[in-house]
């Protein structure tokens, strides 16, 4: 268990399998993310449909709402949400960044102000691994401190520091975990790799969390977080050297088709992002041929062709873009599902054309062509579009 298979390699890129308790995983894979133990507008059965093989679900807000104890108790997270295939979940670290004007970092943990009622709790990361734990993913993932893409080299130091001491402690207290119930076999633990875009501190970051001993995988956090996208690229280029190639790269929320396909070719494996539904609910979409799209534009009021000619999901085999561009001028909530569900198909899609590509030895001008197809269609929108 938690074994990672690395098939084929294609310069800095890989396709391998992630093997883990609820399944086995292809990588490079996209998780769909299901914050509060649901991706939003869609069922799980629609999101195997896509062709996910794994999703995301988020300790802070399943702490929050229903309670992580309520969940232990109606079998894990797995059985309460109806998915039986792996699930990640992240630590709540990447909260303290999005909503920290409710939060107070210190040496010990985090004290926040819930956002739903206004209660105090401290998020320390010994509580954090047993509220993972509890929640009963495959892969958990260690606490840190995430800090601001435009953070100085003095926040970046804080928060690559206090992120490693943290780890030190999610470490010792997921393994007494692990001993005290005797399910080894039941989850990995991710450490998470800070440092802002500062080389320096990544590269200190990878030496000294494989100093503290061996792990099933490595995340990457800290990025596309408002830095520029260059540097993003950068560290990427300089972290893949210093991670173990037999083990999993998680590059955490990144899930634009472009930043995808710039990160596999750089070495990365897995990835998530809320973009997807969130742009669905907001009546955007991918095309192929044409970058991102708003359904509403009246460009598309007789168009009677697929909303992607080039994607095989259901929206696309079923719908027309004047079919959807009516759903979403009158409201109807099909429309945010159905582009939410192409959304979702088109990264999963992309991830399964890199991986071909990869195995073919081809990833370098796949990826070349993509970008150039994706990007070359984009024409300037007037504002009545």
């Amino acid at each position: 268990m938690f074994e990672f298979e690395l098939l084929h390699t294609d310069g800095a890129a890989r396709a391998g399998r992630l093997h883990l308790p609820h399944g086995m995983v292809h990588t490079p894979a996209f998780m769909p993310v299901g914050t509060r133990g649901t991706v939003k507008t869609v069922t799980p059965e629609e999101v195997a449909g896509v062709g996910a093989e794994i999703v995301l679900a988020n300790t802070y807000h399943l702490y929050l709402r229903p309670g992580h104890e309520v969940v232990r108790e109606l079998g894990g997270l797995h059985r309460f949400m109806h998915w039986e295939a792996p699930v990640l979940t992240d630590s709540g670290g990447f909260q303290v960044f999005s909503l920290a004007s409710l939060n107070r970092v210190s040496e010990d943990g985090v004290q926040f102000q819930s956002h739903i009622d206004g209660s105090r709790h401290l998020f320390t990361p010994e509580r954090v691994m047993e509220i993972e734990r509890a929640l009963g993913a495959d892969i958990i993932m260690a606490f840190d401190e995430c800090p601001p893409g435009q953070a100085s080299r003095e926040l970046a130091v804080a928060a690559h520091e206090r992120t490693l001491a943290w780890l030190a402690r999610c470490r010792a207290r997921f393994d007494q975990l692990v001993a005290e119930d005797g399910r080894a076999e039941a989850q990995t633990l991710f450490p998470i790799l800070q440092g802002s875009v500062f080389p320096d501190l990544r590269l200190e970051a990878a030496r000294r969390t494989r100093e503290l001993g061996e792990w099933n995988g490595y995340a990457i956090g800290g990025l596309s977080v408002g830095e520029p996208k260059p540097a993003m690229h950068r560290i990427l280029e300089v972290l893949t050297p210093a991670l173990p190639g037999g083990r999993p790269r998680y590059l955490m929320g990144v899930g634009y088709p472009e930043d995808l396909v710039e990160a596999i070719r750089r070495g990365m494996d897995m990835f998530d992002c809320v973009a997807p539904t969130r742009n669905g609910r907001n009546h955007a979409a991918w095309v192929t041929a044409e970058g991102q799209v708003n359904i509403k534009s009246a460009r598309f009021r007789l168009d009677p062709g697929p909303l992607d000619a080039a994607c095989d999901c259901y929206t696309c085999r079923n719908y027309t873009r004047a079919y959807l561009r009516h759903l979403a001028v009158s409201g109807e909530v099909l429309g945010l599902r159905l582009l939410s569900l192409h959304n979702l198909r088109f990264l999963v899609r992309l991830t399964e054309q890199a991986r071909a590509a990869i195995a073919a030895g081809r990833l370098g001008q796949w990826s070349e062509e993509w970008l150039r197809v994706f990007h070359s269609q984009r024409k300037p929108r007037t504002e009545r579009d």
